[in-house]
This record gives structure tokens, C-alpha cells and sequence, in this order.
């Protein structure tokens, strides 16, 4: 018997099979071997982040406030999926509960809505800071601040409900092998037998709602951040300018280019292997770069970092 083609008739799966991102072993090492790395490489990039902002009191600021919570929210996100998804590589079969599948997914959806509201919290600070230099700090109060980051998150844990309360009450009484590496949200709609048009309706109105609301107020900021910009008379001041904006802008392509690829289609073209990588892209590849991003195209960044390692390594030095 197929296990994977095993029948259920009104009872929900103990577990799904997880046919991971290839089954060709030598594959699997190889992925394991350079995985390991980039999740390593986004963990400690990324805490990294949030410990040099919280020690160097120079980068308490609504941009870097901003900047800590999108570093701890990137962590979580890629330790929601990685630690699994490399112990799954080395499996001759990955297999998880179904309570577990559920709860993976309502946290990686919010998680990943959340960073989607908090980028275009990013873009908004960004044209306050450059759009009105003299009333930053109290136009970004840090009961703002602290109602942005709030009103991010509870968007991505409504949506991360929708998503995961709708998902598993569908019927998966065909199969429970799903093509992908993590509990997503396509790859369960192919599998299941009942009707998912109420599913990909809500994918389509939930996600587009939220792509399409932040999307628009980073455009519009930006609009106003490049008015703002041509105004300017200096040409540092420009050039200032157009680095912080550079980064943040590189991390709103990647993240949305992916997430509008793998969501804002119909169910007919899920679970293809294309889709796999595009999943590993956005799931371990993005949080650990966006702290590179930020970092090396981020001179107080790095001043940051060399007063912090001067006070530590060289702590004679750091007072003169």
C-alpha cells in the first residue's frame, strides 16, 4: 500500500509526508551543505542586527526601530522553516504531525503579512525622516512607532488565522504527500479533495488586500520621497538619501517579487519544482541577505559596528 495515497473518510490526517525539494540524495547533502550555511549566516546576521541597535545608543531612532524589528521578525521567519527543512534533507522520509503542519503555517503566514506591513511602516519613516528633517523625531513619536509595529503585527496574525483556519478545514482524503518542504499554503490546496475555490479566493482577496495596501503606501512615499529629493540642494544630502532608500527598496523587490509569484496565482500552476526554489528564496535566502543589505549600504551601520567591537575588544579605546 501507498502510504501516501492512503483514504480518510471525515478524519483529519495524522501527519502529512513532506516530499521536500528533491528526492536524489546526493542532492539533498549538497543542499544540506550549503543551506546550513546561509541559515547560520541569517540567524546571526540578523541578531546581530537587533543587539548592535539595542547597545549603540547612536542608533535609537525611529529607522533603526524600525530596522531591530524587521531583523528579529526575518530570524523568526527563517526558524520557523529552516531548522526542519535541514533535518528533512537528511531523511530517508520527512514526515510532520498535522497539528504541527497547522501551526508552522499560521506562523510563517504571519510572520511573513507582518514583514509586509512593516516594510511599508519602513517607507513612511523614510519620507518623514527626508521629507521633514526637522520634525523626525517628533513626527515619529514612539507611540507611533509602537502603533505601526503593533498594527504590523496583528495584520499578519489576522491573516495568518484566515489563511490556516480555512486551509485545514478541507478534506485531504486522497493524499497526504505534500510537494513542498513546509506546510504552505498551495501545495495543500492541490492536495485536498474538497472544493478550494473559497480558499484561493481568500488567498487572492487576503494577500492581495495586504500586498496591494503596503505596496501602495511604499509607492506613495516614495513619491514624496522623491520629491522631496529632487528639492534638496545638496549633494550629500542626496546621496544620503538615495543609500537608505537604495537598501529598503532592494528588500521590498525581493520579498514581493517571490510573494506575489508563489500566491497570486491559480491553483493550477502550484507545486511545480520552480515554485520549490522560489520558496527557498524567500523562506532562508532573503533573511539572510537583508542584513547585508542594511549593513554594507548603511555607513552609521557600520560606525555602529566598529565602536561596538572597539568598546568590547579594546575597551581602553572606546573612550578616547
Amino acid at each position: 500500500m501507498n502510504l501516501g495515497n492512503f483514504t480518510w473518510t471525515g478524519v483529519a490526517p495524522a501527519e502529512f509526508i513532506l516530499l521536500g525539494i528533491t528526492d536524489r540524495w546526493d542532492l539533498r547533502v549538497t543542499l544540506f551543505l550549503v543551506l546550513l550555511p546561509v541559515y547560520l549566516g541569517s540567524l546571526l546576521g540578523n541578531m546581530g542586527m537587533v543587539l548592535l541597535i539595542g547597545v549603540d545608543a547612536r542608533l535609537h531612532t525611529p529607522m533603526y526601530f524600525f530596522l531591530a524589528n524587521l531583523s528579529l521578525l526575518d530570524a523568526c521567519y527563517a526558524s520557523a522553516i529552516g531548522p526542519k527543512m535541514l533535518v528533512d534533507l537528511l531523511l530517508p522520509c520527512a514526515t510532520i504531525p498535522y497539528a504541527a503542519c497547522a501551526l508552522q503555517m499560521f506562523v510563517f503566514a504571519g510572520l511573513a503579512d507582518a514583514e509586509c506591513c512593516l516594510l511599508a511602516a519602513m517607507a513612511y519613516d523614510r519620507y518623514v525622516a527626508i521629507g521633514n528633517p526637522l520634525l523626525y523625531t517628533t513626527a515619529m513619536s514612539r507611540r507611533l512607532c509602537l502603533a505601526l509595529l503593533g498594527a504590523s503585527g496583528l495584520g499578519g496574525a489576522v491573516s495568518a488565522f484566515v489563511h490556516t483556519t480555512f486551509t485545514f478545514r478541507l478534506s485531504f482524503c486522497g493524499s497526504r504527500e505534500v510537494n513542498s518542504f513546509f506546510c504552505d499554503i498551495p501545495p495543500l490546496l492541490a492536495i485536498s479533495c474538497s472544493d478550494t475555490s473559497l480558499n484561493e479566493l481568500l488567498l487572492f482577496a487576503v494577500c492581495g488586500f495586504i500586498q496591494t495596501a503596503t505596496v501602495s503606501v511604499i509607492a506613495v512615499s516614495y513619491g514624496f520621497i522623491v520629491g522631496a529629493v529632487i528639492r534638496m540642494r545638496s549633494a550629500a544630502g542626496r546621496r544620503r538619501a538615495a543609500s537608505t532608500c537604495g537598501s529598503h527598496l532592494m528588500a521590498v523587490a525581493m520579498l514581493y517579487g517571490t510573494l506575489i509569484f508563489m500566491y497570486l496565482r491559480p491553483s493550477s500552476s502550484y507545486a511545480l519544482d520552480t515554485d520549490k526554489m522560489a520558496s527557498v528564496f524567500y523562506t532562508l535566502v532573503i533573511p539572510a541577505l537583508n542584513p547585508l543589505i542594511y549593513s554594507l549600504r548603511n555607513k552609521e551601520v557600520k560606525e555602529a559596528l566598529r565602536r561596538t567591537l572597539t568598546r568590547f575588544c579594546c575597551p581602553g579605546q572606546g573612550h578616547r
